[in-house]
């Protein structure tokens, strides 16, 4: 049977943080870490594409880039920004050795990251080495976590010549835990299923569940075979994937405010299963990550949206996992 942990939902204690959020190597002793970065950069010659086309030429490939005010129009009155997406991407080498040394780090595969201006002030939110590490329980020392996320610092700036991170003036809750929401759940295998056809079956389930509820699952990627089998890693789990999840009426109140929370969204969800194990892992990281980062109040539209949101998430891998 299943056995959930979902992990310090409390409160922690106030900290004020000022200047410029800060990366990877460049961390300096006088600053406070911040978990969320904006990069940002005023030049005409600058578009969606050509962010997408830096991205990819560093081997940060973009998954996805998505234009949310096309949705956003259709669905409510008002636009907040004349331009708005929210991306995805991944290096599949760094993300490769993060993951076999650390499962939990699926639940940042793929990276993620808002893209938002008027058309030739252009800002990108990022997560910092700091949210990274603490997110998924991973010494922030890690020499490839260092490289992935220096890796975005230096790709930013190619992205947007010219550019620098600015001040977020937020007054946040400075988490100091991971603040994940985990699942486990005992793998009992039918007579001939295999444990592909039992992650099968649940998956079916699971998106069968959020479709209707209005969740929208933008990228799924089997981690097993486009990373582990082609770095030629075939004894280490049976299966390895991971959900994008996104829903238009929690993200449209949240960005009106904090456009900068496509650092954490779309949120990935990692579902693996090791082999010669019975039990399989699941897990996401908490909406807590979005409401104590970015300093946003418990009465806000977009927090009760996003509370609101994980319960749904959680409700529907309970029921599938009965």
């Amino acid at each position: 049977m299943k056995r959930i942990h979902t992990l310090a939902i409390a409160l922690f204690a106030i900290m004020t943080i000022t200047g410029s959020a800060l990366q990877g190597s460049e961390v300096k002793k006088s600053k406070k870490v911040q978990d969320v970065q904006v990069y940002s950069a005023t030049d005409s010659k600058i578009t969606s594409k050509t962010i997408e086309a830096a991205f990819d030429a560093a081997g940060l490939v973009m998954i996805g880039n998505n234009d949310m005010n096309k949705p956003f129009a259709a669905r409510f009155t008002k636009l907040h920004y004349k331009k708005y997406y929210l991306a995805m991407f991944m290096h599949t080498d760094l993300t490769f050795k993060l993951v076999k040394k650390y499962p939990k780090f699926g639940a940042l595969s793929p990276l993620t990251m808002s893209i938002w201006g008027d058309g030739t002030t252009w800002n990108i939110a990022t997560l910092t080495i700091n949210a990274m590490a603490r997110s998924t329980d991973i010494p922030v020392n890690d020499p490839d976590l260092i490289a992935y996320t220096d890796l975005v610092t230096a790709t930013l700036k190619k992205a947007l010549p010219n550019g620098s991170f600015i001040d977020l003036n937020h007054t946040v809750k400075f988490p100091n835990k991971t603040l994940a929401t985990d699942f486990t759940m005992k793998v009992e295998l039918g007579d001939d299923q295999t444990a592909e056809e039992f992650v099968e079956d649940f998956e079916a389930e699971f998106e069968a569940e959020m479709e209707p509820l209005g969740f929208l699952l933008p990228n799924y990627t089997n981690m097993q075979e486009e990373v582990f089998d082609d770095k030629g890693y075939t004894d280490l789990y049976d299966y390895y994937h991971t959900y994008s999840i996104c829903k238009f009426d929690v993200i449209y109140p949240v960005s009106e405010k904090y456009p900068e929370a496509g650092a954490w969204a779309p949120c990935s969800f990692y579902i693996y299963k090791r082999k010669g194990e019975n039990t399989m892992y699941m897990g996401f990281l908490s909406v807590e990550n979005w409401i104590t980062t970015l300093d946003m109040k418990d009465e806000e539209e977009g927090v009760i949206k996003l509370r609101e949101a994980q319960a749904f998430i959680e409700n529907i891998i309970n029921e599938a996992s009965e």
